[in-house]
């Protein structure tokens, strides 16, 4: 783990990096791949412009996926085995991935959604970011027993966003909010001639479903749920500020200097999915749930819930429109953007994803299978990890996915029908070998496991210290 990255074509060219995540989207609900309900225009056109990962995985729940993404390995090494109670924390000793690029003289903004503490010291302005614009928790207005809550009494609409360390109040509807925040601050460090990384991290299509009226109407005039619509609805919405995004790049003429990257968190939530059924039609017919073929969704071990959509377009330096089979995952994205910043050294011991970049200049390059592992986690606060460590776990290679004692061959059986472990018992072996090795290396990282609950909620605190001192500000909308 760590060490020096080998060179490429690619290295040190530094470009600018824009990585949008939504939050419980999944893979199926993009109309490029098949989707018979949504409308996704912007993000169509940019699967067609993409080398798109067909086989990229990340963790089944929101921090795990954001920890892995931030430090280059598993969530569970980072201390991340829940995603609320404290532990949701990345832990203080994790090298992050803004702090890597600045090596090479990046800046670094966050927009939406952070979701790994909400302590001040794990706060993303103390992790490396220079422009944090951000709400609290996992989703706007939510409020744990811990220290993991957002502003008190925030909406998807108006809410109150901590602003490099002190709140303002805006005007709008959150997902328009979180992408005009990141236009400003690109145009401004554009201007500057500085190499950004901006980080997009909606808190959409996440519950509660609440999309612009807009977006929601040809849904409901379908006869869709008002759940469903709403969750449909704020896809759509997402994509219309893909589409705002898209363009400013282009009338900004960075496309030829931007890695412009598109993913969601983990499978897709039950807002889409119904579990079977979203909604019925205004003839009577059921409007059956699309998950694109695959089995599971959020919060699931199975490919459902950890396959998700990676875009990746580079105009002019990555050819458009190609598939990448290879198994890829969110721990790679630290060492391939380390690589493409022209940075050779790597946190030691702790960055166990590989660089992209072979992948990115040739889908054929020559690529070592591997094992990667997927730990649901969320047991009850207090209890020992290494009970539940044979529990709602997988393991996959580039063919296999073993989901506790079931084995699936994914290239002849993608939907997870049969399982074939009797036929196959060496393959089980082998996984579960890897897996306990893993785990042995994991355990001793989960350092929140005995952490006690915040008596405070420090969002609360400080918006409303805030408050009594000398009231919210409005939100100073940018220039674009």
């Amino acid at each position: 783990m760590g060490g020096v990255l080998h060179s490429a074509p690619l290295d040190g060219s530094r470009p600018n990096v824009i990585l949008v995540i939504t939050d419980d989207q999944g893979f199926a609900p993009v109309g490029a791949h098949g989707h018979p309900w949504i409308k996704t225009p912007n993000l169509d056109a940019l699967h067609g412009q993409s080398a798109r990962f067909t086989s990229f995985l990340v963790s089944p729940t929101c921090s795990p996926t954001r920890a892995a993404l931030m430090s280059g390995r598993h969530p569970l090494k980072n201390g991340i085995t829940h995603t609320i109670l404290e532990r949701e924390r990345m832990a203080l000793s994790t090298v992050t991935l803004p702090q890597v690029l600045a090596k090479a003289g990046y800046v670094s903004g966050i927009f939406g959604k952070w979701h790994l503490g909400d302590e001040e010291a794990y706060q993303p302005h103390k992790r490396g970011f220079d422009e944090a614009f951000i709400h609290g928790a996992g989703g706007i207005g939510q409020a744990y027993n811990c220290s993991c809550a957002d502003a008190p009494g925030n909406k998807y609409f108006n809410p109150a966003i901590r602003h490099n360390g002190s709140f303002v109040k805006t005007e709008g509807y959150c997902t328009n909010l979180f992408f005009t925040a990141a236009l400003g601050w690109i145009k401004q460090v554009k201007d500057e001639g500085k190499p950004f990384f901006a980080y997009i991290t909606t808190n959409a299509p996440h519950g509660p479903f609440i999309a612009p009226p807009a977006n929601t109407k040809r849904f409901t005039d379908l006869g869709f749920s008002a759940k469903t619509a709403g969750f449909y609805g704020m896809i759509e919405n997402i994509d219309e500020n893909m589409g705002r995004l898209m363009a400013k790049v282009e009338e900004w003429d960075l496309a030829g200097d931007t890695l412009l990257i598109f993913m969601s968190d983990n499978g897709m939530t039950g807002g889409g999915s119904g579990r079977g059924k979203v909604g019925v039609a205004k003839d009577g017919s059921p409007m059956n749930a699309f998950n694109a073929g695959m089995r599971g969704q959020k919060g699931s071990p199975d490919e459902g819930g950890v396959r998700v959509p990676f875009f990746v377009r580079w105009t002019g330096k990555l050819k458009g429109g190609r598939d990448v089979g290879a198994l890829s995952a969110h721990i790679d994205l630290l060492p391939t953007l380390a690589q493409l910043a022209g940075v050779r050294e790597l946190p030691p011991n702790q960055v166990e994803g590989r660089s992209l970049v072979p992948l990115l200049g040739n889908p054929e390059a020559e690529w070592k299978d591997r094992h990667l592992f997927t730990q649901i986690a969320r047991w009850r606060t207090g209890s020992e990890p290494n009970d539940h460590m044979w529990k709602k776990f997988a393991v996959r290679n580039q063919r296999y996915r073993l989901v506790g004692d079931q084995l699936y061959d994914m290239k002849e059986d993608p939907n997870q029908k049969v399982n074939v472990a009797d036929k196959h018992p060496g393959v089980v072996k082998s996984m579960r070998a890897a897996y306990g090795q893993f785990w042995k290396e994991a355990r001793p990282l989960m350092v929140n496991e005995k952490a006690p609950m915040s008596p405070t909620r420090p969002f609360h605190v400080w918006f409303n210290k805030q408050k009594a001192k000398g009231g919210i500000p409005k939100w100073k909308v940018p220039p674009l």
